[in-house]
């Protein structure tokens, strides 16, 4: 049965029962809730499985951690200012921030061993917003440059610093690589968050809170959960050898308290719900329901691919990323770009974009089909579980 909106109802159907009896029921994954669009209309939403460990169901107004999903609400702010003409991609980063005046280009050494370092090229804004900045994340464990994030506890939990600390401990540390020449996921939007922040005088929550989450009527969107919605945070799960085991409790977890740097990188908690409200203005050229946040031909220029040379993921990035596939997007203004449908093993269309977050959530935003679809769980990191392609495959293959 074919809907108004040009889906097959029943193949959107099968998608809901897809990750119930895949993942759900065979424990691969606590939960899922999934919503698909088209010109902004919901055409299809689900959800399955427990927000908690003791057996609390999952309700449609969830609130989930969608960690590396809050970049492109910062990207969007970035743009915002651009517009205005207060900053422009081309910008020195030590423009905002003079604690980057000097940084250094690494060569060897770290632990022990002092660096051998060679002076940087000016980082620009551009780096930021697309990864080529030659920061990295601690997390990635590749090199003796993510080592020295993890020893200085750059974001992590009972290290946090704010702003300014983060920015000073970021400046001693040496670059991957000479700003523009490469591609490695990083604290970048993080930097940009705080770029953003310096420009308006006032926190990185509050710019948000001003020129996106309040215009679009996104109440549920935020940087730490307040008291009187905590019942509604899900549990955040691990998997280990030994199976799923909660890392952070939605009753009285990390998410519950304010954190000292608002990290416009991966901070923010949302709902199904607010999210499908901001791809809907994505979508719909900067503006719901009347209300503008940005203007059409930057999300335009946003979600071309940036990347040197016109490069691809497989080719520049120094570290694998979940989100390349086995193809190569590009990477736009805070969101990566299909370029070629082919190279990414997965249906799509040209210019669509997407990115993800830690706990395996997902968004991506089709301008061709004019769709969008999100889907939200909170279990990291799901590296053998195919949950965002399996997503994206069905979604499309529901298309009449």
């Amino acid at each position: 049965m074919v809907s108004m909106d040009g889906f097959d109802e029943d193949r959107l159907r099968r998608l809901a029962a897809h990750f119930r009896t895949r993942y759900i029921d065979r424990g691969m994954l606590p939960h899922v809730q999934l919503l698909v669009a088209r010109e902004g209309r919901i055409v299809h939403r689900s959800g399955a499985g427990t927000a908690r460990s003791d057996g609390t169901p999952l309700r449609d107004d969830a609130i989930f951690r969608i960690a590396s999903m809050t970049k492109p609400l910062t990207a969007v702010a970035f743009m915002a200012l651009v517009e205005e003409g207060r900053v422009a991609l081309d910008d020195p980063v030590a423009d905002v921030i003079p604690e980057f005046a000097d940084l250094r280009v690494f060569e060897s050494g770290g632990g022990d061993v002092p660096w051998i370092t060679r002076p940087a090229p000016p980082m620009r804004m551009i780096d930021l917003l697309r990864h080529t900045s030659g920061l990295t994340y601690g997390f990635l464990s590749r090199t003796n440059v993510d080592a020295a994030y993890r020893a200085a506890r750059l974001l992590s939990p009972g290290g946090e610093r704010d702003d300014d600390a983060f920015v000073a401990a970021l400046a001693q540390i040496p670059l991957e690589f000479a700003p523009g020449t490469a591609w490695n996921y990083s604290v970048s939007t993080d930097v940009l968050g705080i770029v953003v922040a310096r420009l308006e005088g006032t926190t990185l929550d509050t710019v948000l809170q001003r020129r996106i989450l309040a215009p679009l009527g996104m109440d549920d969107t935020f940087f730490h959960c307040p008291p009187d919605k905590v019942d509604r945070l899900t549990d955040a799960w691990m998997m280990t050898p030994a199976g799923a085991k909660v890392i952070d409790r939605g009753s009285d977890g990390r998410a519950t308290r304010e954190p000292l740097l608002k990290a416009g990188g991966g901070g923010l908690l949302s709902t199904t719900g607010d999210y499908h409200r901001f791809c809907a203005m994505m979508l719909g050229g900067g503006v719901l329901d009347g209300a503008r946040v940005i203007g059409r031909k930057t999300i335009d220029l946003m979600t071309r691919n940036h990347l040197p040379g016109g490069a691809d993921l497989a080719t520049i990035a120094r570290a694998p990323i979940a989100d390349s596939g086995s193809g190569g997007p590009g990477f736009g203004l805070g969101v990566a770009v299909t370029v070629d449908p082919a190279r990414t093993m997965v249906p799509g269309s040209a210019g669509e974009y997407f990115w993800s977050g830690i706990y395996s959530t997902q968004f991506f935003i089709d301008p061709v089909e004019r769709i969008h679809a999100i889907l939200m769980t909170q279990q990291m990191p799901v590296p053998s579980i195919p949950v965002r392609r399996d997503f994206r495959t069905m979604v499309y293959a529901a298309l009449a």
